[in-house]
């Protein structure tokens, strides 16, 4: 069996059992993820090596073990839980990892938790009471969204904590899918999660631009809500126009299937790619493996982090911070997708094995689509002299999944084409984040979108982590060079008329961070330092060009950017370690600050490429910048020769717009990883060109198409060369026929 291959049902309920019966008396554990924990790096180069079959290997091949990771509470007594982590061999049965956890770290909530806010709050007095300040129509229904309860504030204490954000639904129109965001209310509710019962009541600041940070005391008299808020529907049955009549199908057909082939429900081959796709709950879709035509080219890719920090000043929103993947999972959040909606075409689907509190296994279905998709012209010449035009399309394998978290979706893709590239997408549509605000006035803060609604504006941070491994799985063979293009000023020994420029090279020998540049075409590469492209001589490699995104805008010293440091700068380079797999550290939720993300990887003092450090290496890690816009941490005891792991990290600063309102379009942002040097030539030259023969032309203004226009003869004079338009002179010369 596959290291790599999802956890089975069976698998799941043979690890539980082996977990329970390590505990030599009856214990109650809440259980919040099981799934598969990877082998050691090292070990599983050594398995992928010899799976395809690359030459000059003479390790023997590891027995690898089938480990599965338990993350659970040990339920002590009333409100006392330790949080436990431990890692089970199902073949040899047994337990070869196992750690408590102090009581600051707070895992992700789970599903149960979430569910189990609008209970406490219906179950409140404290709830009732806060109520009661409001006057609300007989029509309107009570609707909460849970949140992430945010940073605690320094030296704070808490139990594990939960916020709400709460809504009323218009139940007269007797559909459940009203749209309840147009009608905010202004308190948040504080839950103590292990207790399931509120705590306290936050009330909020509904002002606008010239009024105090404060809320406004009760006045004793019930608040009219709602006097001016409209609906806002989405909803095809409730909304106020019609829906477009003139919009024709466009159907996607393969009539001969799909190109793509699925082995053992991981493995994927598509026009010489392969690759595994994984699973987890806190990532959703995991990429491993990725090769081309049999040369590794990335060890494993997957989207990290996303924090979301929110720029309303007044409190208590200055705890609005989520972080998606550390604090919910976005692999429990992944939806179902449904077929000829979410993915067109030839369609196939993965599922997951998740678990339920009490550590029983539930099928995730369909949370992951694999289709293929035309992208536009993949590349095209036309040769004047001959109007022969050959013209190919890039064709995608697009690999998606979909999550729901409250208001906001994501949608995720990572997208293999025909010419070698990889495309990691990310858009953002749904509903934004909405909070009150006192009839017919603005605010510093946010937009308001409708009626007494105030949409915030926030930001989107997302953390993609990049494991390379280039035309090799040799540990260190994978290099990391930051590339610029530089003017160079005119002179006359080397650039005598000025248009010349040069390409600069930064090898990167310790783990750093970077920021966009794009004046100076910042590129990474990531290349093979014992391998050369034979054309080129360059090391064989691959690129990307970080987006100049804007980054975190909180100040440096609050909680918000304390508790993620990765989203202030595009680019970090750190040192590899099993299990390091998150941009902000294992336990985000209820975070003070980052423990053990990319900023501690840096810190250490980790370097690359050779057996020792160098001085200038070592005087590298105690802290000096290498003048190319990065900067390190100060080196310690921890540092070790290392192999470098690449994180991107670009944001989506969400000034919201009248037009997000109720259902924002998508908002996407691309990286695209590119081969460089990685092939002699181009790696699509052998995609066919052929012509899509269910192309149809569409008439103008309602009349007919012409006899000319449908490239027959007609009246009139027709452009000589139309392909070409009329560019250059005739044939091919005969050199004995020149100035004869």
């Amino acid at each position: 069996m596959h290291p790599l291959r999802p956890l089975s049902e069976d698998e799941f309920l043979k690890a539980k059992d082996i977990l329970i019966k390590s505990y030599h008396v009856d214990s109650n554990l809440l259980f919040r993820s099981i799934y598969i924990e990877e082998p050691p790096k090292a070990d599983l180069i050594k398995f992928l090596a010899a799976e395809h079959g690359e030459a000059g290997r003479n390790e023997s091949v590891p027995s690898l073990p089938r480990l599965v990771k338990f993350v659970y509470d040990v339920i002590k007594g009333p409100g006392e839980h330790q949080l436990t982590e431990k890692i089970i061999d199902i073949n040899s049965e047994e337990v070869v990892h196992h750690q408590s956890y102090p009581a600051w770290c707070q895992s992700s909530y789970t599903m149960p938790e979430f569910a189990a806010f609008q209970d406490a709050c219906v179950s409140s007095d404290l709830f009732k009471e806060a109520l009661k300040e409001f006057e609300l129509s007989s029509n309107f229904a009570i609707t909460i969204d849970p949140w992430p309860y945010g940073g605690l504030e320094a030296g704070e204490k808490m139990p594990r904590y939960m916020q709400g954000l709460v809504y009323a639904r218009d139940a007269s129109k007797d559909n459940l899918d009203s749209n309840h965001y147009s009608y905010p209310l202004p308190i948040i509710p504080v839950m103590d999660v292990v207790h399931k019962k509120l705590v306290r009541i936050d009330r909020l600041a509904t002002g606008g631009r010239d009024d105090p940070l404060e809320p406004t005391p009760p006045s004793g008299t019930p608040k009219k809500l709602f006097t001016a808020n409209k609906p806002a529907e989405y909803v095809p049955e409730l909304l106020d126009r019609p829906l477009r009549t003139d919009f024709k199908p466009i159907d996607v057909t393969q009539p001969e299937g799909a190109s793509f082939t699925v082995q053992d429900s991981s493995l994927v081959t598509w026009q010489n790619w392969r690759f595994r796709i994984g699973f987890t709950p806190r990532e959703g879709a995991v990429l491993h493996d990725i090769c081309y035509a049999g040369r590794p080219i990335i060890f494993r890719l997957s989207f990290s982090e996303m924090t979301v920090p929110y720029g309303d000043p007044r409190p208590p929103y200055h705890r609005k911070q989520a972080f998606d993947f550390g604090d919910g999972g976005c692999g429990r959040a992944a939806n179902n997708l449904q077929l000829g909606c979410d993915c067109l075409g030839a369609v196939h689907y993965l599922d997951a094995w998740l678990t339920n509190t009490e550590g029983k296994p539930t099928l995730a279905k369909n949370v992951v689509c694999l289709h293929e998709q035309d992208n536009g012209i993949g590349w095209k010449h036309t040769n004047y002299r001959t109007e022969r035009a050959v013209v190919t399309r890039l064709r995608e394998l697009v690999v998606q999944f979909v999550v729901t978290l409250a208001n906001y979706e994501y949608i995720f893709a990572y997208k293999l084409d025909t010419a070698g590239g990889i495309t990691i997408e990310t858009r953002a549509t749904g509903i934004v984040s909405v909070v009150p605000i006192d009839e017919g006035k603005t605010s510093r803060y946010g937009n308001v979108v409708s009626p007494g609604v105030l949409a915030q504006n926030h930001q989107h941070i997302f953390a993609v982590r990049i494991d390379p491994a280039i035309d090799s799985y040799d540990a260190g063979s994978t290099h990391v060079v930051l590339e610029e293009s530089h003017p160079v000023p005119m002179n006359p020994e080397t650039n005598p008329y000025g248009n010349g420029y040069k390409i600069r090279r930064t090898p990167v020998t310790r783990p750093m961070f970077a920021d966009a540049e794009p004046k100076l075409n910042r590129t990474v590469k990531l290349e093979n330092a014992n391998k050369k492209n034979e054309t080129s001589g360059n090391n064989v490699g691959y690129k990307f060009i970080p987006n100049a995104t804007q980054l975190m805008l909180a100040d440096p010293e609050s909680t918000m950017a304390k508790r993620a440091p990765f989203a202030r700068h595009h680019l970090w380079v750190t040192g590899y370690r099993d299990g390091e797999l998150w941009a902000a550290g294992d336990f985000t939720n209820q975070s003070q600050m980052e423990v053990g993300g990319v900023k501690a990887m840096v810190e250490r003092g980790d370097w690359f490429g050779g057996a020792e450090r160098t001085a200038n290496d070592r005087k590298g890690a105690d802290g000096e910048a290498n003048g190319n816009g990065s900067g390190n941490g100060s080196g310690n005891s921890q540092g070790k020769l290392s192999i470098p792991v690449v994180w991107n990290v670009f944001g989506l600063t969400h000034n919201p717009r009248t037009e997000d309102w109720p259902v924002m379009p998508v908002e996407i942002h691309q990286l695209h990883i590119r081969p460089a040097d990685f092939f002699t030539t181009n790696p699509a030259l052998d995609v066919p060109g052929t012509k899509n023969d269910t192309s149809v032309l569409v008439s103008c203004c309602g009349k007919e198409k012409t006899t000319a226009e449908n490239g027959g003869k007609a009246s009139g004079e027709v452009q000589r060369d139309p392909v070409v338009h009329l560019q250059g002179t005739g044939s091919d010369i005969d050199p004995k026929n020149i100035g004869g």
